[in-house]
């Protein structure tokens, strides 16, 4: 085990490994441990939008044909009203998470990075990290500490850094199901108290997460809250235990402070429903790579806050649909109306178009609504 590292980088995940990679790939000696085995699980849409995929090639990250299944575009189920939009050039991609994190790893080994697995983290200070070692603790001295441990952070906690603006906090539970995709979308079903995001994620396998506001995510029965999908899957074989999660909205006030910085879902995250907690991880984590080269994480902080902004919004607009069955229904009609709509919002909210897109599709909408 090396005793001291440029980077020394606490979780594992997705957006722990991305910054590992984003700072070897400039020279600095990383390391990354994690408390779990690998590959590491967790409950999640598993979709790879197109900006996701833009981002894991950038970081050298290579999703191959067969990893998953292709997706071409998003589509909203309501009550009475259905509406899709295609992605406007790059396509998407449903995969396993573990297949995810497989090819992380491998980039990540590839690159230079040392892992180690099964170590947890039991402190940090100015100079280093100390972990749980088999007769007395190991201290590896750091210049650098990246916490990348999610939405529960001890890094956050032990930093300085806990102070956040919490809200819609919600709960969500994900199965896996045998039987072929029926399409090439992600599908998003709207019920009363609830969504369900499904996602083709292989030739025979799709992904199921509801999501609710409720502690009740668990105890959703898809055929009384989602009929259609729950037809959908009559008689198809459950493949593997279930897994639940938490998802919020989380500002924090900073994300660095002093030789620490926050990247990921440790760092502030968005709602699921926006299916971009992914994507940002992984263009903070480049930032971050980018500002540990110049010594400067002020700059990340300054960066962070930009690249924030537009899930953040896209997440805002969609959790007003949240708990408001007439708005939605009108919403969903009134794009059914006009597809057009639904495809510059879509676009927008993968980043194919600015922000400035947003307030003329506004507009837009606004007039459909009037007339739903």
């Amino acid at each position: 085990m090396t005793e001291q590292t440029d980077v020394f980088v606490i979780g594992g995940g997705p957006a722990g490994l991305a910054a590992a990679i984003s700072a070897k790939k400039r020279g600095l000696s990383v390391v990354v441990a994690d408390g779990a085995r690998w590959p590491i699980e967790k409950a999640c849409g598993e979709g790879l939008m197109p900006d996701t995929l833009a981002a894991l090639r950038e970081l050298g990250v290579s999703i191959r044909a067969t990893d998953g299944h292709v997706i071409r575009g998003i589509k909203f189920v309501g009550e009475d009203s259905e509406v899709e939009a295609r992605f406007p050039a790059q396509l998407a991609v449903g995969l396993r998470r573990v297949t995810l994190h497989a090819r992380m790893v491998e980039a990540a080994t590839n690159c230079g990075v040392e892992l180690l697995w099964n170590t947890p983290v039991t402190g940090i200070s100015a100079d280093g990290v100390t972990l749980a070692g088999g007769d007395a603790p190991i201290f590896v001295r750091a210049r650098w500490i990246v916490g990348a441990d999610g939405i529960g952070s001890r890094v956050r906690m032990w930093s300085g850094l806990e102070a956040s603006k919490q809200r819609d906090r919600r709960f969500a539970v994900r199965r896996h199901y045998r039987m072929p995709p029926w399409n090439e979308f992600v599908e998003i079903y709207w019920g009363n108290r609830a969504q369900a995001y499904v996602t083709p994620v292989g030739m025979n396998e799709i992904s199921v997460v509801t999501i609710s506001g409720e502690r009740v995510a668990k105890a959703v029965e898809l055929e009384d809250e989602f009929p259609r999908l729950a037809e959908r899957l009559r008689g198809a074989e459950v493949a593997g235990p279930e897994r639940g999660a938490i998802t919020m909205t989380q500002k924090l006030r900073r994300v660095q402070r002093g030789s620490v910085a926050l990247v990921g879902d440790a760092s502030g995250s968005v709602d699921a429903i926006t299916g971009e907690g992914l994507a940002l991880g992984f263009r903070q984590a480049m930032a971050l790579g980018g500002s540990l080269e110049n010594g400067d994480l002020a700059k990340y902080e300054s960066a962070h806050r930009r690249l924030v902004r537009r899930p953040a919004l896209m997440g805002r607009l969609m959790l007003a649909l949240d708990g408001r069955p007439r708005l939605r229904e009108r919403t969903i009609r009134a794009l059914a109306a006009d597809a057009r709509v639904f495809a510059r919002l879509l676009a927008v909210h993968i980043g194919a178009k600015s922000e400035a897109h947003l307030a003329a599709t506004g507009a837009m909408l606004g007039w459909r609504l009037v007339g739903a």
